[in-house]
Order: structure tokens, then sequence, then C-alpha cells
């Protein structure tokens, strides 16, 4: 069967719901024997802040960074290996675009919140995902009320 999957790529923003974006996106790779790779993007502090702040960030940028590091770790290391772990500094949905287009990621698996009316999820990361994407996009529905983990 052609279709296979041959590399996954979850996106995760490091919330409890993160948890459960790796679990289905690893129950795929599993079934197709795929490449896992797994990546949270950071956004620039000067981006957040418009460049208008009249100090150096890049300390502080590298200390959100190896926190991110760490949290995307206590997610990850059970499951893929460190070198298949990403952090990156930029948009997501521009860094998830570059991410999949350069390793060859045939599904994107993102975690979506569902919220309702279609105005609110134009904004949505998984929304920017699918949207630019030249492979194919899972995104697990997650944060629904009643579902809450307390992790």
């Amino acid at each position: 069967m052609s279709n296979e999957y041959r590399h996954v790529l979850v996106a995760v923003d490091l919330t409890k719901d993160s948890h459960k974006v790796l679990e289905r996106a690893l129950q795929i790779a599993e079934r197709n024997e795929a490449k896992l790779s797994i990546m949270h993007t950071l956004e620039p502090l000067g981006f957040a802040y418009g460049g208008d702040i009249p100090m150096d960030l890049t300390s502080i940028q590298d200390q959100l960074d190896e926190h991110a590091k760490h949290r995307l770790a206590e997610i990850a290391d059970e499951h893929v290996p460190k070198e298949n772990q990403h952090v990156v500094v930029g948009m997501p949905d521009t860094e998830i675009h570059r991410f999949a287009a350069e390793h060859d990621v045939d599904l994107i698996v993102v975690g979506s919140h569902g919220r309702h009316g279609f105005a609110l999820l134009l904004g949505s990361t998984s929304t920017g995902v699918l949207h630019g994407a030249q492979c194919d996009v899972l995104a697990v529905r997650v944060g629904k009320k009643g579902e809450e983990s307390d992790e």
C-alpha cells in the first residue's frame, strides 16, 4: 500500500493536552512503522512585544528555550528519541510547515480545541497548519468539557 505514512510530526503546545495528541500520533506511527518527530514552537519575544523593549531579550529567550526543551522531554522522552525532539523559535504554523517540508513529513498531528463558531477557529494554530500544509493534517480534539485531566 503506497499511502502509508513514513514520517509523522506531532506539534504540541506543552499543555496537559499534549499527551493526548502525542498518544494519537504514536498509534499512527506504530501502525505504519513510521518515524515520529515531535516539535514545539516558541514565539520570539521581540515579536510578541513589537521590539519596543529597550533591553536584550536573548537571555530570557534562552531560558524559555531551555524550559520548553525540558517540558518537551517530560512529554516525549518515553516515546520519542532525543534527536527527534525539536524546539524552534518562530510562528507556529510557518515553522511546522518548514519542518515538514525539510524532513519529508507526510502527516502532521496537532491538537485542536474545537471552539464553537467558525470565526473562533480561524485564528488557531491548527487551522493555520491545515491551510498551508503540503501533506495530511490530523487535528486531535482536546480540551473538551468533562474530559479535564488532572495531570
